[in-house]
């Protein structure tokens, strides 16, 4: 099947297009237009594309032949055919134009090449409350609406007190503890430094000062599990 082409000259996608542009040049609504001006408007429009040498599709010829046998009909003593023809012209415009502008609105709704979205609209709801409980329902709701206050309170301290009231034992503290029981020399078993730990926080904050120190090579760990495990200074940190 031959597909028949679409030209398109300068602005206008066709013949009605063209009249479009002519009557809104003119600044006159459709059903008030003057046919005869428009005919001649739209003649001088198609001679203009011929002295320019434009390639003119054969919808724009056809369209001057239907204005030309309108405005010769009228002419004639008895133009009723002519005012019927140009009654359809005219009807033809206005739907044409419609079209313009119903394409001009689906353009802002586009979403992708061939997806259209609709706008969302407020919606009023019925806020009225249809149900029927019990009773020991609705008491329960009650109670739960009226917690809501206290749950907005701020915190109470005292589940806070006792870690609040918990002595923090600082890790440099702890490497000064670790090294003055390593400058008698020679190994010590590394549980007798947790031997006097009296809280998870000093035992962790020991445990921490050896890291550092073995990490700062002042002292170094043996022993093939934590039982045995010894720690001594590394010779040379033992001023």
């Amino acid at each position: 099947m031959q597909t028949e082409l679409s030209y398109k000259i300068e602005n206008f996608e066709g013949p009605l297009d063209l009249l479009l542009q002519l009557i809104a040049k003119n600044k006159v609504n459709i059903i008030e237009v003057n046919l005869s001006e428009l005919i001649d408007q739209y003649l001088e429009q198609i001679e203009y594309f011929k002295q320019e040498e434009m390639d003119i599709s054969s919808e724009f010829i056809t369209m001057a032949s239907r204005l030309i046998y309108i405005k010769t009909a009228s002419l004639l003593p008895k133009h009723e055919e002519a005012q019927k023809l140009a009654d359809e012209l005219k009807g033809e415009l206005i739907e044409y134009q419609i079209c313009r502008q119903i394409a001009l609105e689906l353009s802002k709704m586009t979403v992708g090449f061939d997806r259209f979205a609709k706008e969302p609209e407020e919606y009023e709801f019925d806020k009225t409350y249809e149900l029927n409980h019990e009773p020991q329902v609705l008491v329960d709701a009650y109670i739960s609406a009226v917690g809501r206050g206290k749950r907005r309170l701020p915190p109470s301290t005292a589940p806070f007190t006792k870690i609040v009231a918990r002595k923090i034992y600082a890790v440099s503290s702890k490497i000064v503890f670790v090294m003055r029981n390593l400058l008698s020399g020679g190994k010590k078993k590394l549980s007798s430094l947790y031997g006097g730990a009296k809280s998870r926080s000093e035992l962790v904050a020991t445990f921490l000062a050896v890291l550092e120190l073995c990490k700062a090579n002042r002292v170094k760990l043996t022993g093939d599990s934590p039982d045995k495990a010894e720690i001594q200074l590394i010779k040379g940190h033992k001023k």
